[in-house]
Formats: structure tokens, sequence, C-alpha cells
């Protein structure tokens, strides 16, 4: 099986028309840009819009992830993360396009309603989901699946270069929206840094719009907020991702960016985890208060409305333009299956239920 041909416009394959990159066409872009007035000089990528299907910074990733999985003539794919993975969901949802069947290993995180929503979904709609009682047998589990040779197997949040090449895309395609006057050439970009897959793809994708002349004046700065404990949002482990994504480019066709140093482009924004992963902070609900007051991208609580808050703290000292990058899906989720709900195994079930509001 071969993954389609791209019909939508890609950053890397419009500015590097040869590059040797696998690209299944998923998103519709380019995803549109929104000035926030109300916020001060604050604009947003709504990312969120990127499909009608299931939007979100997950799908850049997957054009790249689950085209390699066809080439490779895998017809499954196995993506690893949370109950509430966003990745999962998108990769289940967009991989039975491609005629994929899509499983899914999750571990467990804080119970919330909007985990509950993501994994609902993924048990409706996975081929096969295998839900761990305890984060600790996660780690074996994933090492089992990857040793298999039936599947395609993605890593937490597609945070690989061949993942984070799609972001680099979306550095060239904000570029050519700067160049055609859709919104002021940003002085920061502030988003969410979970699985470092966006964080780590911009960096190297800003760093190549500058090699390619796209980017008017200085680069701004990619001012990423932890919403998972180090180190997962390690500096060197986000900066390391994205040399290697700039190295996977050179190796695919692209120039080589070996002397650009990502990390120079990188500020961690910390205090935004509270408690940890998944768990609302107040800040957090409050930013999504002020963003849906002022005509924003919606914010849910485990990843978007953590950026948002540090946006919203730190606005007055960023000097010039915000862009503020919206990475969760806005859109409607498909409905769930009752019989596979009634059939999740009962540590499941006990969660779900402890996920109702009220």
């Amino acid at each position: 099986m071969n993954a389609p041909e791209a019909t939508t416009p890609h950053g890397l394959l419009q500015f590097l028309p040869g590059l040797r990159l696998p690209l299944a066409a998923l998103g519709q872009y380019p995803t549109p840009v929104q000035h926030l007035p109300g916020l001060g000089d604050v604009w947003a990528k709504r990312e969120d819009q990127s499909s009608a299907v299931y939007g979100g910074n997950k799908v850049r990733t997957l054009e790249t992830l689950l085209a390699a999985a066809l080439a490779g003539g895998r017809g499954k794919v196995v993506a690893l993360g949370s109950y509430g993975s966003n990745h999962a969901v998108a990769a289940i949802l967009h991989g039975k396009r491609l005629g994929l069947q899509t499983d899914a290993l999750l571990f467990p995180q804080p119970a919330t309603p909007v985990a509950a929503e993501n994994l609902r979904v993924t048990i409706s709609h996975a081929a096969r989901v295998t839900t761990l009682r305890s984060i600790a047998t996660f780690p074996l589990q994933a090492w089992l699946r990857y040793r298999r040779n039936d599947s395609y197997v993605m890593a937490p949040g597609g945070a690989v270069p061949l993942g984070a090449l799609g972001h680099a895309g979306a550095a060239l395609e904000l570029a050519a929206q700067v160049r055609q006057g859709l919104l002021p050439a940003p002085a920061h970009i502030v988003l969410a840094a979970g699985s470092t897959c966006t964080s780590a793809g911009l960096l190297a994708g800003l760093l190549l719009a500058k090699h390619l002349g796209l980017w008017p004046g200085e680069l701004p700065r990619v001012q990423a907020v932890p919403v998972t404990p180090w180190p997962v949002t390690a500096r060197f482990r986000i900066a390391g991702l994205a040399r290697r994504t700039l190295a996977e480019l050179a190796a695919r066709g692209g120039p080589d960016l070996s002397g650009q140093d990502p990390g120079m482009l990188l500020v961690l924004r910390g205090g935004y985890l509270g408690w940890g992963y998944g768990r609302p902070t107040r800040s957090g609900i409050e930013a999504a208060a002020s963003f849906m007051l002022h005509g924003g991208p919606p914010l849910d609580t485990t990843y978007a409305n953590k950026s948002g808050a540090a946006l919203l703290d730190r606005r007055r000292q960023l000097q010039g333009p915000v862009l503020y990058w919206s990475t969760k899906s806005s859109v409607p989720l498909p409905p769930d299956d009752p019989e596979k709900l009634a059939n999740a195994p009962a540590h499941v079930r006990r969660w779900l239920r402890r996920c109702v509001p009220g």
C-alpha cells in the first residue's frame, strides 16, 4: 500500500520541491492566523483547525509518520501515550482514512473530563487498545511492541525527527503568511511543550526559513511552556530533537544546517505545570476563560490553557508581536461506541467514572 499523494500545500515541499519526504495529505493548509487585540499585540496560529476530521498539532506529525508506515508496507500502526492522548486520537481517526489498522498502548493519567473524552474516542474507534494499570509497566510494554515486525510503532506524541519535520514545514508556512502581510513578524511564539515534537520542529523550521531567505529580520524566540515534567521537556531534549530534525532534513535532500544552534531560539517558561501532567491549574482555567472572552481558540486543561496562562502572564514583558500556537483540536469529536465502552476493562470504566464533573 502506498501513501496517497499530497494535494494540500505543505511548507517543506512548497519551498523544497526535491525533498525526499513521505507525506500523506491529511491537513488543510495553511492554517489561519487570527488577531486577538483584546489580549494585546497577540495573534494566534490556528493549528486547532488543521483538519475537519480532527485538528491540532498532531496532524502535521502524522502526515509524515503514517506515510512512512505505508511506504514501509506496514498495515498496522501503534500509538503510544497516556489515557487522554491527543496523539492517539489523531492517529486513530486519521489512520482509518488511510486504511491503516491503528492500535494504542496507553498509561494512566489524572482523571479529568477532557482526558475522558479522548479515551472514550480512542476505545470507540481504535482497532485495539491496551490500557495499562500503571505507567511503571509502560516502558516494557512499549519495548515489546518495538521488537515486533508487524507494526509501525510511534513514540509518544510522534516526537522523532521525521514527525518534527511536519512542524518545520509549519514554520515555513508561517513565514509565507508574514510575507503576505497576514500578520506582523512575531517576536515571540508561545506554545505548550508536551512531547516536544512541535517545539523542536518549529526551532528547526525557523532556522530553515532564515536560510532560505523567507524570514524578514530577526527570528522569533520560541517560548515553550512545559506541560509535562522534566526530563521530557528538558532544554537539552528539545534542542537535541531540533538538531536531529535538521540532520533528517539534510539526509532527505534539504540544506545542511548542521552549523546552526536551534537552542539559541529556545526559551523555556516553567512554573505553569502545577501539580503535574494533566492536572488542571487555576491560572490555566482563568486563561481559557480570557481567551474565550476575546474570541480566541478554545484551550484545554491538559496542554493549551497552561501555555495560555504563560502568555497572559508575560505578554507585557515580551517586546513586539506575540504569536500563540494553538495546538489542541477544536473540531467536535466523533460519537462514542457504547458497546465498546461497556466492554472496556473494569479499571478503565472506574477511571472514566471518576472523570464525571461534580
